[in-house]
């Protein structure tokens, strides 16, 4: 995953008009630019790619999902100072999702673009926060209301606070294991006589609070 952080830009215009027997009386000067807060900086380990190799079709249950195994990344956030923020997570393949609001989507069947391959589900494990252990919550409404929960379910707000604390604070420093739960669809809504890639992707949005 690679998140791009604002960049502070400016510019300055100064139009005018040489010499002239009609040079205008005046001239318009433009300032533009854009003020961004502290930068963060979010990393994946593995460049934030799991790859589950080879899953021969005769493996995978015929009318339940199949579970393959579970994968974690390492999730570092580091800013130039403390600075308040939540992640977010957006699915790219949401149009595939088994179930939208819980699962991302695997993709679709590249042969039959009708059939959706499965879900992926994504948890914070292990979270420290500047060297302490850290609450992972999250919000369901863009941050009116918050809850403990480590799942990061599609478009939630997901903060990050000491324990006991129910809103999210200001961190430096924090890491985390991502973990990453990908099951893919009973093999009997499948049709698998060809090579079928597994296409899930998934961007953990960084959003200034």
């Amino acid at each position: 995953m690679k998140h791009t952080l604002p960049r502070l830009l400016s510019m300055l215009f100064l139009l005018g008009s040489g010499p002239s027997a009609l040079a205008a009386s005046s001239v318009e000067l433009n300032i533009t630019g854009l003020i961004t807060p502290s930068a963060c900086n979010a990393t994946l380990s593995a460049n934030g790619i799991v790859d589950h190799g080879m899953v021969p079709a005769r493996t995978l249950n015929q009318f339940e999902f199949s579970a393959l195994p579970t994968q974690s990344l390492d999730l570092t956030v580091s800013c130039n100072e403390p600075v308040l923020y939540v992640l977010v997570g957006l699915d790219n393949r949401a149009d595939s999702s088994l179930g939208p609001g819980f699962y991302y989507g695997l993709g679709n069947n590249v042969h039959v673009p009708s059939e959706r391959l499965g879900t992926v589900s994504l948890a914070f494990r292990e979270v420290m926060g500047d060297g302490q252990r850290a609450l992972v919550l999250a919000s369901s409404n863009q941050g009116l209301t918050w809850f403990p929960e480590t799942n990061a379910y599609p478009d939630n707000f997901m903060g990050f606070a000491h324990p006991g604390t129910l809103v999210p604070e200001p961190h430096r420093l924090l890491t985390a294991t991502l973990q990453i739960n990908t099951s893919i669809n009973a093999a009997a809504y499948l049709t698998l006589k060809q090579e079928v890639p597994l296409d899930g992707s998934i961007v953990l949005d960084l959003r200034y609070l």
